[in-house]
């Protein structure tokens, strides 16, 4: 399994990029979210993979943080929903943005989403929450490394690394989508 791949972004056309680790050109499909957060073409990227082997291809699907990709891997479980939809669902809100849609039941929002009809909609609403209990846990064990460098607070300063416990939960709160105060409230 190809986990994760750190090398020379060599093309970028939405939604694919060819990134080359140590002379081999990697084919990537990636949300549009992720696509557009990624450097200049030539410049040294790192990105978190899904690979998928079928009967007739083997496809590589990448993300920025490893959330993104635990979020893809969870949709994908979904009856009637495959990698395109994955996709499709990650390039058409964020990671908070569709929690927030299961935890409110928010059919509306979901069909949105270019490719979900009301069916998939509901087949979500039904087998998402079961798979999203324990995200918040999941958030602050594995994800916490990511945070420093890829959090943004509320004035767009990058936040630097801490070993305070308190500052690393307020980084992933606020990488949730979270204001600063309501982050510190629920530290507190």
């Amino acid at each position: 399994m190809i986990g994760r791949l750190r090398g020379i972004l060599l093309e970028k056309q939405p939604p694919d990029i060819l990134l080359e680790v140590n002379d081999i050109g990697y084919e990537v499909s990636m949300p549009i979210n992720c696509f557009y957060e990624l450097p200049n073409i030539g410049e040294v990227v790192n990105i978190y993979t899904h690979f998928l082997v079928r009967e007739n291809a083997q496809l590589l699907y990448g993300f920025n943080t490893t959330v993104e990709r635990a979020l893809f891997r969870a949709v994908i479980k979904t009856n009637g929903v495959g990698p395109k939809l994955g996709l499709a669902i990650l390039s058409g809100m964020t990671v908070p943005q569709f929690i927030d849609s299961i935890e409110r039941a928010d059919l509306s929002t979901l069909v949105k989403i270019h490719g979900v009809g009301k069916k998939t909609a509901k087949r979500l609403m039904i087998e998402m929450p079961d798979r999203l209990k324990n995200w918040a846990n999941f958030n602050l064990l594995t994800w916490h490394a990511n945070v420093a460098a890829q959090c943004v607070n509320s004035k767009n300063a990058i936040m630097t690394a801490s070993t305070n416990p308190k500052d690393e939960a307020m980084g992933t709160l606020i990488a949730l989508g979270y204001k600063a105060m309501q982050a510190e409230k629920v530290v507190k």
